[in-house]
C-alpha cells in the first residue's frame, strides 16, 4: 500500500479490499488521511470476490491489481500509463523482480514475460502476474469478471479469456517486486493446480467463441492437462476422481488407448 502511495503519478485512487482479515489492517488504516485511499471490508470470500469487489467500486479509466505481498516502485504507474498511451494497448504487463525468502532469485525462462498473442503458450503457463498488469475498463467490460467458483488459477482463467481476444503488452522494466517463500502465501495452499486449470479451460470451451485454431489449442492442452491429472490420481488410488474429470472434459476430448468405464480401471 505504501509503495502505491509513493508513486510519481498521484492522480489515481487506492482501494484496499479488506477480505476480512484477522492482522489489523483496519488499525493501520486508521493511521491515514490520504483521501485517494479507500477501504472496502467483507467477510472473508476469497481473492477473486475481493479483486471483483475492488474493480467494480473503481471509477478510472485503467485498473491495475496489486496482491498483498507484493510492491511497486515509485515509476510503475507512470511508465505503464505512457506504454499503454503508445500501443495503444486494452492490457500490458511489466517485468518484475523476484524475493524468495528474502533473497532475489532468478526466474526460470519458462516465466519470461512475453509480449502479443502469446495463447498457445500461456495455455501451459500462467504468463501474466497480477502484480503487474494493467488493463483497460473496455476490456474488464468485455472479459471479467474473476471467476469466484475458483479457489486458485482465477487468474489464469482470466488471462485466457484475454489471449482469445487481445495481445498484450510488455513494458520490460522491471517496476514490480513479487516477494513468497513465507508459508502463508495463497499459491502454498493448494495442491493439485491442474484441477483448476483444467475447470478453466472447459470454462473458456463453453463460454467464448473462438477460431478453429483457438479452439484446437485449448483441446490439446487441456486433453494433456487431463491426463496428467487423471495419471496422478490413479497412481495415489483415486480412479474415481479421475473418471469424474475425463467425463467433465469427454465432449471435447478423447484420451487413448481407453477411457474409463464405471467398472474398470483408468488407462492413460
Amino acid at each position: 500500500m505504501q509503495s502505491v502511495l509513493e508513486q510519481t503519478w498521484t492522480n489515481f485512487e487506492l482501494l484496499v479490499i479488506d477480505d476480512g482479515s484477522t492482522d489489523h489492517t483496519a488499525q493501520l488504516l486508521a493511521k491515514y488521511s490520504d483521501p485517494r485511499l479507500r477501504r472496502i471490508y467483507q467477510e472473508n470470500k476469497g481473492v477473486s470476490a475481493a479483486r471483483n469487489v475492488g474493480i467494480a467500486a473503481s471509477t478510472g479509466e485503467f485498473i491495475a491489481l496489486l496482491d498483498s505481498d507484493d510492491y511497486w516502485l515509485p515509476q510503475k504507474i507512470a511508465s505503464q500509463l505512457d506504454f499503454m498511451s503508445q500501443g495503444p494497448w486494452q492490457i500490458s504487463q511489466t517485468n518484475e523482480v523476484w524475493i524468495r525468502n528474502n533473497v532475489r532469485v532468478n526466474p526460470g525462462s519458462k516465466h519470461a514475460k512475453q509480449a502479443g498473442w502469446f495463447l498457445q503458450d500461456s495455455l501451459q503457463l500462467c504468463l501474466i502476474s497480477p502484480s503487474c498488469v494493467m488493463f483497460t475498463r473496455k476490456l474488464w467490460d468485455d472479459l471479467g469478471p474473476f471467476d469466484e467458483g475458483l479457489p486458485a488459477c482465477e487468474d489464469y482463467s482470466l488471462w485466457l479469456r484475454v489471449g482469445l481476444r487481445y495481445p498484450v503488452g510488455l513494458l520490460p522494466k522491471n517496476l514490480t517486486v513479487k516477494t513468497g517463500g513465507h508459508n502463508d502465501q495463497l499459491s502454498r495452499s493448494f495442491i493439485g493446480i491442474d484441477l483448476y486449470r483444467i475447470y478453466a479451460m472447459l470454462d473458456v470451451l463453453k463460454t467464448m467463441q473462438m477460431t478453429v485454431e483457438q479452439k484446437s489449442l485449448v483441446i490439446l492442452a487441456l486433453q494433456e492437462r487431463v491426463r496428467i491429472y487423471a495419471r496422478g490420481c490413479v497412481m495415489h488410488g483415486r480412479e474415481d476422481e479421475a473418471r469424474r474429470v475425463w467425463e467433465l472434459a469427454s465432449p471435447y476430448i478423447s484420451l487413448a488407448p481407453s477411457a474409463p468405464g464405471k467398472n474398470k480401471p483408468c488407462t492413460l
